[in-house]
């Protein structure tokens, strides 16, 4: 083991076993030296000068200059978990430090969940579960016209890691997608298989708006009372994002005259205080910030970083390297 990087699990302990079942325990011990019986969440006692990798996830403490100034031989911070905003410091990129992050294998959940979402509002699931509920009857063989994913023009706020995924998953269908996002181009968009428009004709036009924008202080209330009010009577919203993305307000007063529906993983605040609307209203469907990894999808992420191990030991570039200067503009 002498000669293998000698590493540290820094998170949660409670995530460990889900992050790396067995299998990918074995997988990661044979490309470092780590020590599964020793979780840190916090570096204050820890004697950090020998080691060069740092496995960190949920619940982990922040790295900062004065970690690093007690950690000198670090050379790479493998995050088993999304974002690492909050959790590497400046000095980090500062010192040249490789960081991974299990981001994109997060992404993949969330775009799913959305995928289902997108396909069951098409369908006018959410309003016709409520219809049969309070009839508990309906006419056998009668068409809906009213509803249906053929030729439905679907409008993705956000070509985040998720945004780009949901149109990837989106593309056996024949649906239409509009894209809204300041950073891209339309060629870039074309290759993602939608049409980029301007955030305020693309609330006008689709049938499902799904928000995938990052959750920076320019973006808060992005979908506010003027663009709820835009979107059209029957149009579905899809937040799978953050709460604050959406001005909770507007959009409860929107949904309380039935203009509007809503699928909604997350909110603000979160979770909705108890008396919120947003519990009993017939036209929205609520989860509780559920889209993420959850069970078994935690192991996904911990792959991720056992490929990146394996990358690293091998002296291969890391496939899923966090660029500090897209960090500003990200999640």
């Amino acid at each position: 083991m002498a000669d293998l990087p000698k590493a540290l699990f820094a998170m949660d302990p409670v995530f460990l076993p889900q992050l790396f079942p067995g299998p990918l325990m074995r997988r990661l011990g044979a490309v470092l030296d780590i020590d599964p019986g020793t979780v840190t969440r916090s570096f204050e006692g820890t004697d950090l000068a020998e080691f060069e990798v740092i496995v960190s996830g949920w619940g982990s403490p922040a790295i900062d200059a004065a970690v690093l100034d007690r950690a000198p031989r670090l050379r790479a911070v493998l995050h088993a978990a999304g974002s690492v905003k909050g959790h590497v410091g400046a000095a980090v990129w500062d010192r040249g430090i490789a960081v991974a992050s299990a981001a994109g294998a997060n992404a993949m959940p969330v775009a799913e969940y959305t995928l289902a979402a997108i396909l069951m509002a098409g369908k006018g699931i959410f309003n016709l579960r409520e219809r049969f509920r309070a009839e508990r009857t309906f006419e056998l063989g009668y068409i809906h016209p009213e509803v249906g994913n053929f030729g439905l023009r679907v409008g993705l706020i956000g070509a985040s890691a998720i945004g780009r995924r949901v149109a990837e998953l989106l593309r056996p269908f024949d649906i239409e997608v509009l894209l809204a996002d300041p950073y891209l181009d339309e060629a870039e968009a074309a290759a993602l298989g939608a049409r980029l428009v301007d955030l305020d004709h693309l609330v006008t036009q689709a049938n499902v708006v799904s928000v995938h924008a990052p959750d920076l202080p320019e973006t808060r209330h992005l979908v506010d009372a003027r663009r709820l009010a835009a979107m059209k009577d029957g149009t579905v919203l899809v937040n799978t994002a953050r709460g604050r993305l959406v001005d909770t307000d507007a959009l409860v007063a929107e949904l309380r005259t039935g203009r509007l529906s809503a699928v909604l993983d997350v909110t603000h605040p979160e979770p909705p205080q108890r008396e919120s609307e947003l519990y009993d209203l017939p036209n929205v469907f609520l989860t509780p910030h559920v889209a993420g990894s959850q069970g078994n999808e935690l192991a996904r992420m911990g792959l991720c970083i056992v490929e990146e191990a394996e990358r690293l030991a091998a002296g291969e570039p890391l496939l899923n390297r966090v660029d500090p200067e897209l960090l500003g503009r990200r999640a």
